[in-house]
């Protein structure tokens, strides 16, 4: 398809949905778990301990987050394939060595103990949690590399197959714990996120076997003539990873000052819902990025209808989670679907009105990082994540600070104008491109 001339805003739509439908599949990971975390026992400090071990299982994820990126962009022909592939597993077990060394009692106790000051019951639950989900980050790395393939042979379709296993895989995994251990709710939902992203990357390597043999008949000159090395790997790479790093190293960063907050365990406990719920909308936008660097065109020729599709896909997430945000919908989403007792679900509604323009502003910024992927000037990608990150921690600390809002609404505040800054960062290349 990106070799099309005449590449229309139904074009796109079709390409973009199973890749939609992936996230929005995944993005029912976090309240289909935070509901069950809520229906066990002692829900409110499984919860608190699940959003810090997620926060930092995140953190720990984040340098495999744009292999997808790489792969959809730079996987053109056979040396091209082996060269990004063994860069990819480098990294994988990297990040692996990482969450074993966090988990590592010193460096644990003053993260989670010293750092996020939670008590020691909760720091308790974290750590067992981060130990279940070790091998979460280097599947979830595994996938994406040959989830990428898919989506520059224009199978996006079998991306939305390998979601559906993981999905089958967490959720079964979940409600079979539920119903038949007695582990707490963050044990739970970790086992049931590590299991289904190791059977969606096997499922993803299995379904990518056609691609791979494809693209290793492939000759340097078959395609595009990109001739690379490790060291223009690396130079490519590094801007993305520090983006993933500085976003996903946002949320530990975010517990930590709300372990700090006016109703501390409060929002702790109200936050990875909030963001669970956000999230199914701001997926949208996260399956937008590879469908813009996959449709552009070397002319450009995409370009009219990805903005077109991007004004589209923007306002209509944002008028989706409005739609429950400021209506009684809100109340049946957290007290009847999410099970938040009363108290926490009446903390949730504020800042998830706040967040309702996360999603429209995530399209915008994924159709943004599409361009400057084009570019091959990924160090814009990570000065504007930087701005993003610098924006939150200083907002947050000021409103922590200085006025009465509870650490949650204060941390959806910091998110949204912290999101917009960024966007704004970006509008100049955006504009450049557009008009070049």
């Amino acid at each position: 398809m990106t070799a099309k001339s005449n590449i229309s805003v139904k074009n796109v739509f079709l390409f973009w949905l199973p890749l939609a439908a992936t996230w929005l599949m995944m993005a029912f990971e976090g309240p289909f778990l935070a509901a069950i975390i809520a229906r066990l026992a002692a829900p409110e400090p499984n919860l608190a301990a699940f959003g810090v071990g997620y926060a930092i299982a995140l953190f720990a994820e984040a340098p495999v987050i744009m292999l997808m990126t790489t792969s959809t962009a730079m996987v053109k022909n056979r040396p091209t394939y082996y060269k990004i592939r063994n860069f990819s597993f480098a990294v994988c077990l990297a990040v692996t060595g990482s969450l074993l060394l966090v988990i590592w009692n010193p460096v644990f106790s003053t993260l989670v103990i010293d750092w996020i000051a939670l008590p020691l019951p909760i720091a308790d639950l974290v750590w067992w949690a981060l130990v279940v989900l070790i091998p979460w980050p280097a599947a979830i790395g595994y996938r994406r590399f040959y989830q990428g393939l898919l989506i520059s042979n224009g199978r996006t379709r079998l991306v939305a197959y390998g979601t559906v296993l993981r999905l089958a895989g967490m959720s079964s995994t979940g409600l079979l714990l539920y119903k038949y251990s007695s582990l707490p709710g963050v044990l739970v939902a970790a086992a049931a996120l590590s299991i289904g992203v190791i059977i969606e990357a096997a499922g993803s390597r299995i379904m990518a076997a056609k691609c791979i043999q494809e693209i290793l008949h492939k000759s340097p000159d078959d395609d595009d003539p990109l001739d690379i090395d490790y060291t223009y790997i690396i130079h490519f790479y590094w801007p993305l990873a520090m983006t993933s790093a500085l976003g996903m190293g946002l949320h530990p960063v975010v517990v930590f000052y709300l372990g700090q907050s006016k109703m501390a365990i409060a929002s702790l406990a109200v936050l990875p819902v909030v963001n669970s719920l956000v999230f199914v909308f701001r997926s949208m936008g996260l399956a937008y990025q590879e469908v813009g660097i996959a449709l552009m065109g070397k002319a450009k020729q995409g370009l009219p209808a990805l903005k077109t599709f991007t004004i589209l896909l923007g306002l209509g997430t944002i008028a989706c989670l409005g739609i429950i945000a400021f209506t009684p919908l809100s109340a049946v989403w957290y007290q009847h679907i999410s099970s938040l007792p009363a108290e926490l679900a009446r903390i949730a509604i504020v800042p998830t009105q706040i967040l309702a323009l996360l999603p429209g502003l995530s399209v915008l910024l994924s159709f943004q990082r599409a361009i400057v992927v084009q570019l091959h000037q990924t160090r814009l990608i990570t000065i504007a994540t930087a701005l993003e990150v610098i924006s939150v921690i200083v907002i947050l600390q000021l409103l922590i600070r200085f006025t009465s809002f509870t650490g949650v609404t204060a941390a959806a505040l910091s998110f949204v104008i912290s999101r917009l800054l960024s966007n704004l960062f970006l509008v100049r290349p955006m504009f450049r491109f557009m008009r070049s």
